[in-house]
């Protein structure tokens, strides 16, 4: 199995710095937010407008073997026009990208299949894949919902997104995941997370989730969620990209460490499941 590590894990880590790190700790690949979200902690990755950055990524690439495996995030939303993300696809596909992930913000249908199938397009003119992430707390927010799009879309490189924390949460069925085409499938997001879902009708309920998903997620094997039984359903090639903020551990360990014990975790996790 292939093991990347996501921008999430290490928010303020630029490219290079993933890069390295990765090569250093053991991961086959990074995933960077060259797209930002506005999240509090961010930093400007935009490579498109950040030549030095960009040339330093790209010496990065060369000197660790380590690939970025996708970027993020291609936001759809009301007021946002995808087709400004035009220049970050084309940016990653000169590093050698193939897959970048997006989500739903929005709850008007006609709006974001309109604006998902435009964003496929453009992606398509770069050779790469448009990964449709569900998240709790957003529009689209099921497996269920994002196979809806997809159907209603018929674009060639769409593909689905699995968050074992969303998932999880989102209280998806093992069973949905046999009625998906395997092909569909790319890479996925891996962590573990308590068995408690907040209550829907709390008042806290989006916060609470919004404070697990990026600031406390928990090592993989460590929380209550079924991975092997979610990563036994899906086909063998796909990569598992180690999505698992956590803002004590980084505190306590330091986020090279923590982002160490992720990779360590998680392979144990995997071997003791009979998943190599």
């Amino acid at each position: 199995m292939a093991y990347s590590l996501a921008q999430l894990t290490v928010l303020r880590w630029s490219p290079p710095e993933m890069l390295y790190n990765a090569r250093v700790l053991g991961y086959d690949a990074v995933g960077i937010r060259s797209i930002g979200m506005g999240v509090k902690g961010e930093r400007d990755f935009d490579l498109a407008k950040n030549t030095e950055l960009f040339e330093l990524t790209r010496q990065a690439l060369e000197e660790t073997s380590v690939r970025i495996n996708d970027i993020e995030l291609a936001k759809i939303g009301d007021g946002i026009d995808v087709k400004r993300y035009e220049s970050a696809l084309e940016v990653a596909a000169k590093l050698g990208v193939k897959d970048v992930i997006s989500s739903i913000w929005s709850e008007r249908e006609d709006f974001y299949l309109e604006q998902f199938a435009t964003l496929c397009d453009l992606a398509a003119r770069y050779g790469i894949y448009v990964n449709l992430e569900f998240v709790t707390w957003a529009g689209v927010r099921s497996l269920e919902g994002v196979r809806r799009v997809l159907d209603a879309v018929k674009k060639p490189n769409a593909a689905i997104f699995i968050d074992t924390l969303h998932f999880h949460r989102s209280r998806v069925r093992l069973e949905e995941l046999d009625a998906c085409p395997k092909n569909l499938f790319r890479f996925m997001h891996i962590c573990d997370g308590p068995a408690e879902v907040p209550d829907p009708l709390s008042p806290n309920h989006k916060d609470e989730l919004i404070r697990v998903g990026r600031d406390a997620r928990e090592y993989v094997g460590e929380g209550a969620i079924n991975i092997a039984e979610i990563v036994k359903k899906l086909p063998n090639h796909v990569l598992f990209s180690i999505e698992l903020p956590h803002l004590e551990k980084c505190a306590k360990w330091g986020s090279v460490e923590h982002a160490r014990r992720c990779l360590v975790t998680a392979k144990e996790y995997m071997r003791k499941h009979g998943i190599e």
